[in-house]
């Protein structure tokens, strides 16, 4: 028997499957910017998805960022096969790559903290002008966060 969980409204499917109709997989449509018109349940819907096809399948959450400064992108990975310990990678235009190893807890945390803001981190007033782009969280193969490493 497949769990079935609500996400937005849809079905958030079993991390193994895909749909026969298109071949895609029940993570490609993981996604959703910042700000957003999303609930507070529906948020942490949208996450304890993600949560679970990072733990079952070989994805990752990427949450982007641009600035006018450039980007920042945090990436986050299972390190482990029971999803206790993520991999947290935080790349900053300025600064480079930074990798460090959190707990579960920590990345349900980060991750709700970020998609219900009202506003995109972009859009802060730290630099004498504004982005005006909207941030970006979604769930893409390991193998594809690896290749848009251009930075």
């Amino acid at each position: 028997m497949h769990s079935e969980r609500q996400r937005n409204g849809d079905q958030c499917t079993d991390p193994q499957a895909t749909d026969p109709s298109t071949g895609s997989s029940a993570w490609a449509d993981l996604e959703v910017t910042v700000p957003n018109d999303r609930d507070q349940t529906s948020i942490v819907t949208l996450v304890e998805c993600v949560l679970v096809e990072l733990t079952h399948e070989t994805v990752g959450a990427e949450y982007r960022s641009e600035h006018v400064w450039g980007t920042q992108r945090t990436q986050y990975v299972a390190a482990d096969g029971l999803g206790a310990t993520f991999q947290k990678r935080h790349f900053d235009a300025r600064l480079g790559w930074h990798e460090t190893t959190i707990s579960r807890a920590a990345v349900r945390e980060e991750l709700l903290t970020r998609l219900t803001r009202p506003s995109s981190l972009a859009s802060e007033r730290t630099h004498e002008s504004v982005s005006d782009r909207s941030d970006r969280c979604y769930v893409t193969h390991v193998d594809e966060l690896r290749r848009n490493e251009e930075y």
